[in-house]
């Protein structure tokens, strides 16, 4: 459907775990220089809830998650990175790597609060239009198919993967990477957002932020 627009809504990182984050990607880069930079159309972010939602709706979508932040205690929301893992999809030989996270209780609550939230503005069979595109860039079918599957496969306890995503590495790269000490730390939010999306789950245009949770009020 081409009226349908792929959003994440999503969580901004403090300071330090957007530091870590940019670090881990240069890693990354030196195994694949050609991959994604962390940048303006490529923000560190933590993932909550990804839909195809109809463009029209998409107000209602930004109320509704100002409605769902208003009711949620904020200060409780918290991750604990413990790891860098990796997805073997969309480049043959390549990983997308990420920072595994452990979301806290109250983590997986506002997930469930959003996603039905804004379930009445969801639809599915979202295409290549749904997406931020540059000129010539394709969306990968595992890209499209996984906004269109993230509910139920990536919803509550035992399914959420939490993750910061950090660029391409070689499959070689990745597992001497993984093999290799990680020094675990508290990931605090900043702020949420909802952003399009782009290929790989890159969060590519801002559409409406709430920094530092100084929105959720009046």
């Amino acid at each position: 459907m081409d009226d349908l627009t792929a959003i994440d809504v999503l969580v901004d990182p403090d300071e330090t775990t957007l530091r870590n984050a940019h670090t881990w990607n240069a890693r990354m880069r030196e195994s694949v220089p050609d991959g994604f930079a962390l940048d303006a159309s490529h923000q560190p972010h933590i993932t909550t809830l990804q839909r195809y939602v109809r463009t029209a709706d998409l107000d209602d979508v930004y109320d509704a998650v100002h409605r769902t932040l208003a009711a949620t205690d904020t200060s409780a929301l918290t991750y604990q990175a413990f790891a860098i893992g990796h997805a073997d999809w969309g480049v043959p030989g390549q990983g997308i790597a990420v920072i595994l996270l452990r979301p806290s209780p109250q983590v997986l609550a506002l997930q469930a609060s959003l996603q039905a939230a804004i379930s009445p503005s969801t639809e599915s069979g979202g295409t290549a239009a749904a997406f931020v595109t540059d000129p010539g860039e394709d969306i990968s079918q595992s890209t499209l198919d996984w906004v269109d599957g993230y509910v139920p496969a990536q919803i509550g306890p035992d399914r959420y993967t939490a993750h910061i995503t950090v660029g391409f590495a070689t499959l070689d790269d990745l597992r001497t990477i993984e093999a290799e000490p990680f020094d675990a730390f508290t990931v605090r939010p900043a702020g949420i957002a909802v952003y399009q999306l782009g290929d790989s789950g890159a969060a590519r245009k801002l559409l409406r932020s709430w920094p530092h949770w100084e929105q959720l009020c009046g």
